[in-house]
């Protein structure tokens, strides 16, 4: 049976050749299908039967592996061919001559009239989302091959510029995890839900001075913290209440942590003589530090974290959640979480005269030439 024709101007998929690999429990169809539809993609068929000839048909194999960016950047622009060397792997052609397109790309051979571009030349080298110079890749999909697509398919789901918990310690472990969540059909929003569990756990024992114990939940949540976006990342199953809850979460929660922890030294036995001015320095950092970064991003269009080398660099040790609670632990693990409680306080301050300072550099730097991220140059 022939399938219902679409509307001039709008986009089809059609997905040529076959593969048998799994990528994080999904074949290659499922997980292409799932990829188009972020980009907007969501009539995706097995041939060109009943297209528009004026539609945009997009041509892509099956047995390679493609990065988001590339399926983004095809979806969007006409007469491109994605190639790998001299092999065809994906199209966007007119729906007049997607038939023989189909064809063309299935057998590696560029389709006539179509604009040769490799994975820079199609996607950048830039991930704005994730804030990292990085080249999408695209992978030939294989037996052999999918162990290096999980891997990298995993390293891309990675913010660049991050604390460096995030960036050096986590990777490994999460990736296992990651993949036994995938393999077991564990969705984001499951793993998200656990991590609020133990951030409530772990408020509740530094409330009531049990420092040690509550660094346990604490930590798993913030190891769940990075699990849960990667799972939604590499299988394609984010959602924008997903987003919203895990971000809310990760945005509310660590000012109350560090109050929480002042409240529950005296019942640890340490009594602090200046609780109220810690906590006042905890929540105006908190809100300082994020109005500074919401105005760097009004001013001049992205983050401040990305604009020279040492802004990125900073940002791996500013005080935010995971910086502050290896200052905690290392503290506490001697026994004096009051101490630790007033080094973060101090962080957050200095923190804070630096991230001043580079409001202050941009606007007289903006003066001489327009701000421009050193990733993004």
């Amino acid at each position: 049976m022939t399938e219902p024709t679409i509307s001039a101007g709008s986009r089809t998929a059609i997905l040529v050749g076959a593969s048998t690999v799994t990528i994080w429990g999904m074949s290659s169809a499922e997980r292409l299908k799932r990829q188009l539809e972020r980009a907007g993609v969501k009539d995706v068929r097995a041939n060109a039967d009943g297209l528009d000839p004026q539609a945009d048909a997009l041509i892509l194999r099956l047995d390679w592996a493609y990065e988001q960016r590339l399926i983004d950047a095809l979806a969007i622009r006409p007469g491109a061919c994605l190639v790998s060397g001299a092999e065809a792997v994906a199209a966007n052609v007119p729906g007049a001559s997607a038939q023989d397109a189909a064809g063309a790309v299935a057998r590696g051979e560029m389709p006539q009239g179509t604009e040769e571009l490799d994975s820079e030349g199609l996607g950048g080298s830039y991930n704005r989302k994730l804030r990292k110079r990085e080249i999408a890749y695209l992978i030939p999909l294989s037996e052999e091959t999918v162990g290096d697509v999980e891997e990298r398919s995993f390293a891309g789901s990675y913010k660049g510029v991050t604390d460096f918990v995030t960036k050096f310690w986590w990777p490994r472990p999460a990736r296992a995890v990651t993949k036994w969540c995938a393999e077991r059909s564990i969705s984001p929003n499951q793993v998200t839900y656990l991590g609020l569990f133990l951030m409530f756990l772990a408020l509740f024992l530094f409330w009531n001075g049990n420092f040690l114990l509550g660094l346990i939940p604490a930590w798993i949540m913030t190891f769940l913290d990075t699990v849960d976006g990667k799972l939604a990342r590499v299988t394609m199953t984010s959602s924008k209440f997903g987003d919203i809850l895990d971000h809310g979460i990760d945005l509310i929660h660590p000012p109350f942590w560090w109050i929480a922890w002042i409240y529950g030294l005296p019942k640890a036995g340490f009594p602090v003589d200046y609780a109220a001015l810690m906590v006042w320095t905890i929540i105006g950092g908190y809100v300082v530090q994020r109005i500074l970064e919401g105005a760097f991003i009004r001013l001049w269009g992205f983050h401040m974290h990305v604009w020279r080398p040492f802004d990125s660099m900073f940002r791996l040790y500013t005080a935010r959640r995971n910086p502050n609670l290896v200052i905690l632990t290392l503290f506490t693990l001697v026994w004096r979480p009051d101490l630790g409680m007033a080094a973060v306080c101090i962080w957050i301050v200095l923190s804070l005269v630096v991230h001043a300072f580079q409001i202050v550099q941009g606007a007289v730097a903006n003066r001489r030439a327009p701000l421009v991220s050193w990733l993004d140059a």
